[in-house]
């Protein structure tokens, strides 16, 4: 069994197999000349593929930015447009409140003079009252003072001395209505 071992051992080194015949060094030369022939369209389908993908994010982040930059000139322009807004109504309540202060210095005048026209009113009918009321009391005194003539002719005047009075009435009333 020696001699078949030593066979066996002379026979296996005599048998080296060389190194492009190994499938390691096959599949090691297939993989570098894959890399040779497709390797640079491979690199360049890489690259070009990595670069649109960049550009693409660089565009949408360029996009996300004018987006961002376009929401805020929107916001200042709507806080701008609420501070307007704030300015206006306060400018409004303060023209509202000077027409109110206004109209009631107004309303207070006509009421002043619409109390003084009242007022005047008042005093001129009482003075017409008072006019009609010294009338009545003179027609009443007159007609009292007359009446109470008529009672003191009846008794003390009689005869020559009625002549005398009635002569002079007659002129008298002639000369008045002339």
């Amino acid at each position: 069994m020696f001699i078949s071992q030593a066979l066996a051992a002379e026979t296996a080194t005599d048998h080296v197999v060389p190194f492009y015949a190994s499938t390691s060094f096959i599949v090691a030369a297939a993989f570098v000349m894959f890399f040779v022939f497709f390797g640079k369209k491979i690199f360049i389908a890489l690259g070009t593929m990595l670069d649109d993908r960049s550009d693409k994010i660089r565009n949408e982040l360029d996009e996300a930015q004018r987006l961002r930059e376009e929401a805020q000139d929107m916001l200042a322009e709507y806080e701008r447009k609420q501070h307007d807004a704030l300015k206006e109504a306060e400018n409004i309540v303060t023209a509202a409140r000077e027409e109110a202060e206004r109209l009631g210095v107004e309303a207070a005048k006509q009421l002043d003079a619409s109390l003084k026209r009242a007022e005047q009113m008042a005093k001129d009918r009482i003075g017409q009252a008072e006019a009609q009321a010294m009338a009545e009391v003179r027609a009443i005194a007159v007609d009292v003072a007359i009446e109470a003539t008529r009672k003191i002719l009846e008794k003390d005047i009689s005869g020559p001395k009625a002549k005398e009075i009635i002569d002079s009435s007659i002129a008298e009333i002639g000369k008045k209505l002339h």
